[in-house]
Parts: C-alpha cells; sequence; structure tokens
C-alpha cells in the first residue's frame, strides 16, 4: 500500500488541483504523464518548482498530481498552490518561506460572468438617445 506523507489542495482559475506527496527519488507526474511531457512550456515547469526551490526539497520527494479545469496556465498555478500547501502540511518550518514568497495565498482572479441583456460582462449595446 502506498502511504501519503501529505496531500494538498490547489485551486486558480477554474483549475483545481490535488497534490500527493510521497517518499521516493523526485519524479514529479502529473495526471499519469511526467511533468515534461505534461507541460511542455518551460516557464510553466517553473512555476510549478517554486515551492520546492524555496523549501530546498528538489530531488527528495515524489509528487503526484490530479489536476482538472481550465487551461494549462490555470493549472500550474493551482499545482503550485496545492504544492505548496502540502509541504506546508508536511513540515510546519516551510510555512513562513512559503507564506513569504505568496505561494499560499489563493489567486481568486476568475473570469466574470456575461450578464443578460449585454454582449459580454462589461461591454453595452451602443446608447442611442434617438
Amino acid at each position: 500500500m502506498v502511504k501519503n506523507l501529505s496531500y494538498g489542495t490547489g485551486r486558480r482559475k477554474t483549475s483545481i488541483a490535488r497534490v500527493y506527496i510521497r517518499e521516493g527519488a523526485a519524479a514529479f507526474q502529473v495526471n499519469g504523464k511526467s511533468l515534461a511531457e505534461y507541460f511542455d512550456l518551460a516557464n510553466l515547469r517553473s512555476i510549478i518548482q517554486q515551492p520546492l526551490a524555496v523549501t530546498a526539497n528538489d530531488n527528495k520527494l515524489n509528487i503526484y498530481v490530479n489536476v482538472s479545469g481550465g487551461g494549462i496556465s490555470g493549472q500550474a498555478g493551482a499545482i503550485r498552490h496545492g504544492l505548496a500547501r502540502a509541504l506546508a502540511e508536511l513540515d510546519e518550518k516551510n510555512r513562513p518561506s512559503l507564506k513569504a514568497n505568496g505561494f499560499l495565498t489563493r489567486d481568486s482572479r476568475m473570469v466574470e460572468r456575461k450578464k443578460y441583456g449585454q454582449p459580454g460582462a462589461r461591454k453595452k449595446f451602443q446608447f442611442s438617445k434617438r
């Protein structure tokens, strides 16, 4: 049986990531694929690995992620948030450095909903006085 050391849920836009930390030698899987295979953009991979670099856990833990919803940028942000939460749960000494870098704060920006009687969220139909 596989034992999880810690667990964290991350959210960003409409993406939700469930992050599991297990003992091992630096395996990083996202939805059954390797990190490089799932995220082909280097900047997204670096965003995801920021909490590991801050807490000096780069090559010490196996990380397994299930992520759904949104696009790849939102998913990367959700994974970073979930990973930071899981690392804070794993060891309380990690919490101050993660909080100082803003990794434990949920980015609550979401797409504003479209309003009825209008073409978009903010756009209005042209006003005609006559």
